[in-house]
């Protein structure tokens, strides 16, 4: 094959460099109906909400998880714009922990900021969780909203570290019931369930060389070093892949505690769990951000004879599939 003079950018050198941290979103919105019905809403809210409330410096990852075409519109013009530094398109869900796998091997900087595709990041959200890794010894993970019930789970070593002589250590129900009340709402519990869910687990809150955090992490949104993901990846997936869509995000968490990787939550909340509808407390958050959001028509009726059966899981499951059936046949 004939060649016509010289490759310009040969001999050529960069300015390229990295941020130390990327912050890493993961996207799945395969229709806009049904549990999806407002994740456009609210996927915009997650990356809208790092965009305005972020100080330090950072690269910004999106990872489509095979959405659909108006989400990957969406995602393109933010790209487009600029507002995106890397746009990963899956044209195929290939699984969650093979997206995050891929994720973390792709990120150009050393610490990652990993999220789901439903939380807000409050103003600085990225600086109080980068405070904790460059103060406590060998941390795993860092998140922004606590949850009382990830005490008693994966959190074995960072009770150890509690435990040591330097770290002072308080206990107790110490944590706040607005975001008790904010975490009941956020992921659809009652309080009977959140209550059998937390029962005989007290908070505990260290303090080491002066800044305070929460003991516990959890897995839909986490700051860590990206070598530590790509250790305990390494260890999940000995040939390279799951062939899950989704799951095993508890054991990723309980390898990375197995391993002795030290796993908090930050003294503040940081970050909010949005769910799958934006919510008045989140659109007000928006508003105060400069960002513009209509929260979704909620309305909690008394639920019928029909309602409580289809929440039997033999019949959901099966309604379940009808709806994922229809969709595809509108869609083909």
């Amino acid at each position: 094959m004939p060649r016509i003079g010289y490759n310009p950018s040969r001999g050529q050198t960069l300015d390229f460099s990295p941020a130390r941290t990327t912050v890493a979103v993961l996207v799945y919105a395969p229709h806009q109906a049904g549990y999806f019905q407002n994740r456009m809403d609210v996927t915009r809210m997650t990356i809208e909400s790092i965009l305005a409330n972020t100080q330090e410096p950072f690269d910004l990852l999106v990872f489509d998880n095979g959405s659909c075409p108006e989400m990957v519109t969406y995602l393109q013009s933010l790209y487009e714009r600029g507002a995106v530094d890397y746009l990963v398109l899956s044209k195929r869900n290939i699984g969650k922990l093979n997206a995050l796998r891929m994720i973390f091997d792709a990120a150009p900087g050393e610490i990652v900021a990993y999220t789901d595709d439903d939380v807000f990041h409050l103003p600085g959200w990225l600086g109080a969780h980068l405070q904790i890794i460059d103060t406590f010894p060998n941390v795993g993970a860092v998140t922004g909203f606590y949850i009382r019930q990830r005490v008693a789970m994966s959190s074995e070593s960072t009770l150890a570290f509690a435990a040591q002589p330097e770290v002072e250590a308080q206990r107790g129900l110490l944590m706040p019931r607005k975001w008790e009340e904010e975490y009941l709402v956020n992921s659809g519990r009652t309080w009977e369930v959140y209550q059998s869910e937390v029962a005989g687990i007290e908070d505990v809150i260290v303090r080491f060389q002066g800044l305070e955090a929460w003991v516990s992490a959890h897995h839909f949104q986490m700051v860590c070093p990206k070598a530590v993901i790509q250790d305990v990846l390494a260890e999940m997936l000995p040939e390279g892949w799951s062939d899950q869509m989704m799951g095993r995000m508890v054991e990723m968490d309980d390898c990375m505690d197995a391993k002795g990787y030290l796993r908090f939550c930050t003294r503040e909340q940081t970050v909010r769990l949005m769910g799958n509808a934006i919510s008045e407390e989140v659109a007000l958050l928006a508003e105060q951000a400069g960002l513009s959001v209509r929260a979704a028509g909620i309305v909690n009726r008394p639920k019928g004879v029909m309602s409580r059966l289809a929440q039997l899981k033999p019949i959901r499951y099966v309604l379940q599939g009808v709806v994922n059936r229809v969709y595809r046949w509108l869609n083909e």
